[in-house]
C-alpha cells in the first residue's frame, strides 16, 4: 500500500501533503507551473505501477482460468494474448493525457517486484489454487490502494490546472509571459 508521509521527502508526501494546495491564489504563476509538473509527473508514475499490476492480475486470473476450463496450454504460451487483451479494450473511463515518461521506475518496480517475490509469480502453474487466489488479492488491494492515490493526485493536478486557467481567464497570465519564460528571456 502506498502510505503518504505527512511531512516527508517524496514527492508524493510533497503532492498530497496539506500545503500543496495551500493559498494557491497566493502563489507565483511559475511556483504554480512547477507544482502542475510535480504532480503531473507522479500521475504518470502511479499509472505506471498501475499497468505494472494490472499486467500481474491478468496473469494470476488467466491462470486460474486455465486451470478452471482444462486448458493445456500453459500462461507463458499465451503470455501476448493475455497482455494484450487488455491493453485495447476500451476503458470505462476516459484516461487522462499523460504528458511525461515515468521516472522512478525503480523505486517503484523495486515496490511491485517484492509483491511479485511473495507471490512467486514467475512461476503461476507451480502456484497452488490458494496461492493463486492470495496472490490476485494482493495485487487487486494493491492496485486499489495505487488508484486511490492516483485519483487525490489527479485532483491535486486538477486544482493546480483550475488556478493557472483562471489567471488566464482574469488576465493577470499571459502567454507572452509564459513564452518568454520558456525561451528564458527575463520576466
Amino acid at each position: 500500500m502506498i502510505e503518504v508521509r505527512p511531512g516527508g521527502r517524496r514527492r508524493i508526501d510533497r503532492v498530497l501533503g496539506e500545503e500543496y494546495l495551500r493559498d494557491l491564489e497566493k502563489l507565483p504563476l511559475g511556483t504554480l507551473r512547477e507544482r502542475r509538473d510535480e504532480a503531473s509527473q507522479e500521475e504518470t508514475d502511479l499509472s505506471f505501477l498501475r499497468r505494472m499490476l494490472h499486467a500481474r492480475i491478468d496473469i494470476v486470473r488467466a491462470e486460474q482460468e486455465r486451470r478452471s476450463s482444462g486448458g493445456q496450454a500453459s500462461v507463458v504460451d499465451q503470455l501476448a494474448a493475455i497482455l494484450a487483451k487488455n491493453a485495447v479494450h476500451t476503458p470505462a473511463r476516459p484516461g487522462r493525457h499523460q504528458p511525461f515518461e515515468p521516472t522512478r521506475t525503480g523505486e517503484r518496480r523495486r515496490q511491485v517486484e517484492a509483491l511479485i517475490a511473495d507471490a512467486g509469480l514467475s512461476d503461476v502453474e507451480a502456484l497452488s489454487d490458494e496461492e493463486l487466489t492470495e496472490s490476485l488479492r494482493a495485487y487487486t488491494d494493491e492496485e486499489r490502494s495505487v488508484s486511490e492515490r492516483r485519483q487525490q493526485v489527479q485532483a491535486v493536478v486538477d486544482a493546480l490546472n483550475a488556478e493557472i486557467t483562471a489567471r488566464y481567464a482574469a488576465g493577470t497570465a499571459s502567454v507572452d509571459e509564459l513564452l518568454a519564460t520558456e525561451r528564458g528571456e527575463p520576466g
